[in-house]
């Protein structure tokens, strides 16, 4: 088998225990380093020194992260492999056979780099990403509340649309204060556009809210309050730090469906440099929107998409779900014409799919986006 790298270096890399096999021309080396920044310096500099051409190790959590930090500050040449595209054979698994088997592996070139963003990008990722986590925790503070007013038999969910509005704030802060409102002063506290279910919501405050009950809403809501104001915050950092991307932000912006909140996640996901990507397919495949391909005997069976990028992946999956709600849009003909065959959860993934090779030329072309129209479907198929 032919040899790419005569010097190269496995590593098997854990939270405390670091397993380094650096194979030259064939002779194995092992050593063991710890976690700290100090011992990874330390087996850098022993790899700078052995004329180490290439150093593997697998994707393990977060914890490739700081020997990839370093390596890329030392100038050495690294990449980050899916683990399952290099499973060592059942039985003989430990750190040492691991870090072997990574280390002959990578000397006769059968191993693909994953996908690493450089440094900024990499921390825009975690900027992003943790301001997701922030909204969805608090969706699911919403939610408790929500479930804390239906025990205290408050129904304003079923008359309100947003129960965190202004107007619902100003009612459940006389719940927590034990004070009942009359019908003049509920009329007071309500937008004027809610007037005309005055006599609804009314009703729907009128409870059992036990002491208890009242000082629990009014730790939920101090946790939302705090959660929007976190939020906000990120928002202006996100903002402050992805100044160089506006042009692109536009650009992708519009597409239906895509705000500009989406349009940060993806550009934080993706970058603006679509050369790493050779094609619109490839980008799909690693994004893990593309359908599954799974063929036998000459038949093509159902193939599931396949595990990607799961920020990406969501965050495209609910701007497909905005864009199939605009009329005269592709993307909404293109939902419509196979939910009816494949149902919605299909229709939703293709028109998702659909956005990002949008979004691929777009970014890699530098065109504005053009809707095809609803009517693309109908004018393609005519002759059919």
């Amino acid at each position: 088998m032919e040899v790419v790298y005569r010097c190269c270096c496995g590593i098997d890399v854990h939270k405390k225990l670091i397993v380094a096999c650096l194979n030259e021309g064939g002779r194995r080396e092992l050593r063991e380093f710890g976690t700290a920044t100090s011992e990874i310096k330390a087996m850098a500099n022993w790899l700078t020194e052995s004329g180490c051409e290439m150093i593997a190790m697998e994707s393990t959590g977060v914890y490739w992260k700081p020997l990839y930090n370093l390596f890329e500050l030392m100038d050495l040449n690294a990449m980050v492999v899916n683990a399952s595209h290099m499973k060592a054979l059942p039985g003989r698994k430990t750190d040492v056979k691991d870090a072997e088997w990574i280390a002959d592996l990578l000397r006769h070139g059968l191993l693909k780099a994953s996908f690493i963003p450089s440094r900024e990008q990499r921390e825009l990722r975690e900027l992003t990403r943790y301001r997701k986590s922030l909204i969805e925790e608090r969706s699911r503070e919403l939610n408790r509340l929500q479930k804390i007013l239906e025990g205290a038999n408050i129904k304003l969910a079923s008359v309100v649309r947003d129960i965190n509005g202004v107007s619902s704030r100003k009612l459940l802060e006389k719940i927590i204060a034990d004070d009942l409102p009359d019908a003049d002063e509920v009329s007071r506290l309500i937008h004027k556009r809610m007037l005309p279910k005055l006599t609804q919501i009314m009703a729907s405050i009128e409870g059992i809210v036990t002491p208890l009950q009242r000082k629990l809403l009014s730790q939920v809501l101090d946790h939302i309050d705090d959660l929007n104001q976190r939020i906000m915050t990120l928002d202006t950092m996100v903002k402050d730090y992805m100044t160089e991307y506006e042009t692109a932000i536009s650009a992708i912006d519009e597409l239906p469906g895509i705000g500009r909140r989406s349009a940060e996640v993806i550009l934080a996901e993706i970058g603006t440099d679509m050369s790493r990507f050779p094609s619109a397919a490839h980008i799909s495949s690693w994004s893990g929107l593309c359908p599954g391909n799974h063929q036998s005997a000459g038949r093509r069976k159902h193939g599931k998409t396949t595990r990607g990028n799961k920020t990406l992946k969501s965050i495209l999956v609910e701007c497909a779900k905005s864009a199939r709600n605009v009329k005269g849009s592709y993307f909404s003909a293109q939902y419509q014409r196979i939910a009816a065959r494949r149902g919605k959860n299909r229709a939703t993934v293709a028109v998702a799919h659909s956005m990002l090779i949008a979004i691929y030329h777009v970014l890699k072309f530098g065109v504005p986006f053009r809707d095809l129209g609803a009517d693309y479907y109908n004018n393609f198929k005519r002759l059919r």
